[in-house]
């Protein structure tokens, strides 16, 4: 839950930007299931979610770093630009992109080819909400995605 003007709290609200329909539809259906996100719009390129982030006002950016348009590090100035507030959990397929897209400005990164939890448990962790447990058969497992995690976030 997120705390919202006045004190009531209300669910956080994500916007997924991926270009690929499977892993929006997917990472749609798993933040609806915790209950305690909603998505409040989905983009496929830049321009779109540039478009949609100054209508939604989301808390959260779920942003895949190989979205169409300009480069992640000039798409993040542009975010915040518009949005200052608004938390970036990057995502890609390749582990490699952490630095790049920490040092651009994303408040976290999630590799694809982590296991599903770790996205919600980085937006958790971005805004001070307990974390899932560790799956089954790795209770000692530490997510790279949240030790990457700015002390600010």
């Amino acid at each position: 839950m997120n705390a919202r003007p006045g004190g009531e709290t209300s669910a956080v609200r994500v916007t997924l930007a991926d270009g690929g329909p499977r892993v929006r539809s997917a990472l749609r259906l798993m933040l609806e299931q915790d209950g305690g996100m909603t998505v409040s719009s989905e983009a496929t390129t830049a321009g779109e979610l540039l478009e949609q982030v100054s209508l939604s006002w989301p808390d959260v950016i779920l942003l895949d770093c190989d979205l169409a348009g300009p480069r992640a590090s000039e798409l993040l100035l542009q975010l915040r630009s518009v949005c200052p507030q608004v938390q970036v959990v990057a995502l890609s397929s390749r582990p490699e992109m952490r630095r790049a897209a920490l040092s651009a400005g994303a408040d976290a990164f999630v590799c694809k080819t982590e296991p599903p939890e770790t996205v919600v448990d980085a937006i958790r962790h971005c805004f001070g909400l307990r974390a899932s447990k560790p799956p089954a058969g790795n209770p000692g497992r530490t997510y790279d995605a949240l030790e990457s995690l700015p002390a600010g976030c």
